[in-house]
């Protein structure tokens, strides 16, 4: 119980990380898919460049470079707050990425024949995305979202290359300051029931989705 306690701060940090990153990561996913679709062809190849560099490149590189990055470009004196805000930007920018491709993959899945059958109804393009390409993407797209999701409660922990305090970063303090490893497994246990949690909410999700078989 007391080392629970201990990790309760490092738990609220990663529970924050994971939240944030989603709220910024999905959406930007969408227009940054709109760039990798474009057929503008040097739009579609900025969009598939930055995409082969965030998934080509370890995320922790990416947290340095987005933490060092402004004081060794243009010699920028950061507050420490700044280490927060520098997680929060190089998860966000990673899982962009991620999702990006997974949203593409989703909407090029879709038969051509549902957008000519939209069209002869009368439908926009914008109608036809938002009421009959969407809600399927949506369908089709879940269990590979559900894995990115997953894998963002573990990647938490990567914040620690930029010295943020985190759960994990915290249970090897502890475990470091006690000489035992228990504090290590009570984070792993952490990190399990969250996973189970995410895993059995996006289940639910899944099922309201299932009317689009």
């Amino acid at each position: 119980m007391n080392i629970a306690l201990q990790l309760s701060e490092g738990m609220g940090a990663t529970l924050l990380i994971f939240i944030l990153t989603l709220v910024f990561s999905m959406p930007l996913g969408l227009p940054l898919m709109a760039m990798r679709m474009s057929k503008i062809k040097i739009i579609q190849w900025i969009a598939k460049i930055y995409i082969s560099i965030m998934r080509g490149t370890p995320l922790m590189l990416q947290l340095l470079v987005v933490f060092y990055g402004p004081h060794y470009l243009f010699d920028i004196k950061l507050p420490y707050a700044y280490r927060f805000y520098a997680v929060i930007i190089g998860f966000s920018l990673n899982y962009a990425a991620y999702f990006a491709e997974i949203y593409r993959s989703g909407i090029q899945s879709i038969p051509v024949g549902q957008r000519e059958a939209a069209e002869v109804l009368g439908y926009g393009k914008a109608g036809t995305f938002f009421k009959i390409i969407f809600p399927q993407m949506v369908k089709r797209i879940m269990p590979p979202v559900t894995n990115e999701v997953i894998t963002l409660v573990k990647d938490t922990s990567l914040a620690f290359a930029i010295a943020y305090t985190e759960m994990f970063t915290v249970a090897k303090q502890i475990s470091s300051s006690m000489a035992s490893v228990m504090p290590l497994f009570v984070a792993g246990l952490f990190y399990y029931i969250f996973n189970f949690i995410v895993a059995y909410a996006m289940e639910l999700i899944e099922k309201k989705f299932d009317y689009y078989r």
